[in-house]
């Protein structure tokens, strides 16, 4: 049986995920901001009140994990804050807290739990094409795409630094989904589901290999370019 972490579980496209693994049979602990009691009630094993801003947060997850003697064979980070800007209008308390959700916390949960990693583990962190140095085409967006670029950086810098252990990373971009996340995003756009988008994060997780890690895919299985 597979043993898979889930960060940022509590809904969207890392709730989906964690259902769907489930469903399919793995072990699945889906670490929560929340009580994370809706998963809990479909018997995922549910580690709550994670919350990837805070060391001591986070250190205590990997403390609980550590002394069950768990071994992850996949890491996935899904939690991510969206924020909207545009220049001239720029809060920049805001652009540090979304630094601090969506680049700093996978490095920091990555970084915890490096040890529970089993030496073919896989790691996925959920980013945004939007952090794409060779796919902004349209700019504004200040935080959130700085961030992500940030968090592309972090994927590709843990495949160097975890790869001699046989440990395959991928950056992982979603799509367009529908969610609480996305529901102010500007412009039109052809939203995918959160289910959808799970199952495609999962395919490309499962095709995963030492081969193809240090990449940026699509949930769709196009690569990207950083």
């Amino acid at each position: 049986m597979t043993t898979i972490g889930v960060v940022g579980a509590d809904r969207g496209i890392a709730y989906c995920i964690a259902t769907q693994l489930h469903e399919r049979g793995d072990e699945v602990i889906a670490a929560c901001l929340g009580d994370g009691e809706n998963l809990a009630r479909q018997g995922i094993q549910v580690e709550p009140e994670v919350d990837v801003t805070s060391d001591i947060a986070v250190q205590r997850l990997a403390t609980r994990m550590g002394t069950r003697s768990v071994r992850l064979d996949w890491l996935l980070h899904v939690a991510g804050v969206l924020g909207l800007d545009e220049l001239g209008a720029i809060d920049y308390d805001d652009v540090r807290r979304q630094f601090e959700i969506n680049a700093i916390g996978p490095l920091r949960t990555v970084e915890a739990l490096r040890d529970l990693l089993a030496d073919d583990a896989k790691v996925g962190i959920v980013t945004s094409r939007v952090g794409s140095l060779g796919d902004n085409g349209s700019g504004a967006m200040y935080a959130y795409r700085m961030s992500k670029a940030a968090a592309n950086m972090v994927a590709l810098n843990l495949h160097h630094d975890l790869s001699p252990r046989g440990i395959s990373v991928l950056a992982l971009h979603p799509g367009m989904v529908a969610t609480d996340l996305t529901k102010d995003y500007p412009g039109q756009h052809a939203y995918i589901q959160p289910e959808e988008a799970a199952a495609g994060l999962i395919r490309n997780m499962d095709e995963l290999t030492v081969k193809t890690s240090g990449r940026f895919q699509h949930a769709n299985g196009e690569y990207l370019p950083w």
